[in-house]
């Protein structure tokens, strides 16, 4: 039984390495583009939970899963062409004050429409239950959950390797001014790798919604969770923020099993041994501002 436990605590950090991953993938793609650390990301991502629980009312869930995605990602283009693009060539503390502010509007924004009391966001009754393997026992949403950060992890691989969009975006993360050489301007793909990264962020919130609850500030508190991901993993690099959300998750399962109230800091304590062995983070890159 003490090890079907620690199995369980395990998954339930890779779950939790999941959703960060999800957010973690866009604020990576975000900064290496665009040079831009995207404080408002947490605030799409509770946009998305928020947006999930009014269109599960009208669509049910699978309808909300696809829908809200959408329509924050549109909201995001919005964003990005009306505020963000104008911060790119500048200092890099005007874009995190800009976004700091939008987070903090939303999040106020968020307060005067739905109010301060969380919202309940229950689970389909099609996913409620458990799966049972002998002793082991594991819910089927949670495994929902970890097949979908799977299926979203190989969809985001395909885009930057097999297409010719990823295959600018992974040029101009590296060498913007060859890019340029090229007649390519990076303005226009900069559009589309914000809507990815805010839609992904509103995914995260639509999945975790019914194990977390739906109120307000869930986006301050998930944003510093996934910053440290990013961090981890070395800004820019795809498969180092997987490695990242990986072993944060783990990390974080089994400081549970033996310590619990040690979980939470346990994922700042391996970010601070990581950046001591290697500062630029697990796989970090070297990465240039586009102009």
């Amino acid at each position: 039984m003490e090890l079907i436990f620690f199995i369980e605590q395990v998954l339930n950090g890779l779950l939790v390495g999941g959703y960060y991953l999800i957010i973690a993938l866009g604020l990576s793609l975000i900064f290496s583009l665009g040079g831009v650390v995207n404080l408002a990301h947490g605030a799409f991502y509770a946009l998305g939970a928020y947006a999930a629980v009014m269109l599960t009312e009208q669509f049910g869930f699978t309808g909300a899963l696809i829908l809200s995605p959408v329509l924050v990602g549109v909201f995001g283009a919005l964003f990005e062409s009306l505020i963000l693009r104008r911060f790119y060539q500048k200092d890099p503390i005007l874009s995190l004050l800009v976004t700091f502010g939008m987070a903090m509007v939303i999040e106020q924004v968020i307060r005067m429409i739905w109010g301060s009391t969380p919202l309940q966001f229950i689970i389909p009754s099609a996913l409620k239950g458990q799966v049972v393997l002998g002793d082991f026992i594991y819910s089927k949403y949670r495994l929902l959950m970890l097949a979908v950060v799977f299926l979203v992890l190989f969809c985001v691989w395909l885009l930057l390797n097999k297409t010719a969009f990823g295959r600018v975006v992974r040029a101009g993360t590296q060498r913007p001014d060859m890019v340029a050489v090229l007649g390519i301007h990076l303005q226009r793909y900069m559009t589309g790798v914000v809507v990815i990264g805010v839609a992904l962020a509103s995914l995260a919130g639509v999945l975790l919604a019914p194990l977390a609850g739906v109120h307000p500030s869930m986006g301050s508190e998930i944003m510093t969770s996934a910053f440290v991901v990013v961090v981890i993993g070395g800004l820019g690099s795809f498969w180092g923020v997987v490695l990242a959300a990986l072993l944060v998750g783990v990390v974080r399962g089994v400081t549970t099993y033996f310590y619990p109230p040690a979980s939470e800091a346990s994922i700042y304590i391996l970010m601070i041994v990581i950046l001591l062995i290697r500062p630029r983070g697990l796989l970090g890159e070297r990465i240039e501002r586009f102009e």
